[in-house]
């Protein structure tokens, strides 16, 4: 096959490429518009994030800083990712739930205040498979911080809501942390 043959036959194909891709644009698109259209449920998980933020076996980890992050009594500008293990009770050996995994900013230049963008990844459970996205601003030394969810995936498509969390616990010889989650959640219930 020549060269115009081998071009007329990556045409061809990509043409039927796109032809598909369009049938699944537009099953997407309508199945979209049901979920729209389905009822609502609501929510409330109760859990506990284990944020370990130092030692052999870390799940906090700074990637990136300021020139005066190390000068700053609020750590401005550090930058931090993290793959934390969700639990159902406080104890880390409890059942575990899933992962929290994300980025958390330094963001407050007079108060200690982390910009959160994070993925509550579940594992197990009937929400196994699922996950929900909650961002925003987290004034650390305060009670009952609260965050928006913004999204989600699986069960928690079209998801809303939003999170109260507090320090459970925090060792600092060991730099080892428990956070308490309650998150209130209403999202579409997928019957297609």
């Amino acid at each position: 096959m020549g060269k115009l043959g081998r071009i007329d036959s990556l045409l061809k194909a990509l043409k039927g490429v796109r032809s598909s891709s369009r049938r699944d644009d537009h099953e997407d698109e309508e199945r979209f518009k049901k979920l729209l259209r389905s009822r609502e449920k609501v929510a409330k998980l109760h859990f506990y994030i284990q944020d370990a933020l130092g030692g052999s076996n870390a799940t906090v980890w700074e990637v990136a800083s300021s020139q005066i992050t190390s000068n700053s009594a609020t750590s401005f500008g550090q930058v931090r990712v993290l793959d934390d293990l969700i639990t159902a009770e406080p104890d880390r050996s409890s059942e575990k739930l899933g992962r929290a995994q994300g980025m958390i900013t330094s963001s407050g230049l007079e108060e200690s205040a982390l910009t959160m963008s994070l993925n509550f990844y579940f594992t197990s459970g009937k929400y196994s498979g699922s996950s929900l996205c909650i961002m925003g601003r987290n004034p650390i030394s305060s009670k009952n911080r609260e965050l928006p969810v913004v999204g989600g995936s699986g069960v928690f498509r079209m998801a809303r809501g939003y999170s109260i969390s507090n320090t459970y616990s925090y060792d600092a010889a060991t730099n080892y942390g428990v956070l308490e989650y309650t998150v209130y959640v209403a999202y579409n219930v997928d019957e297609c």
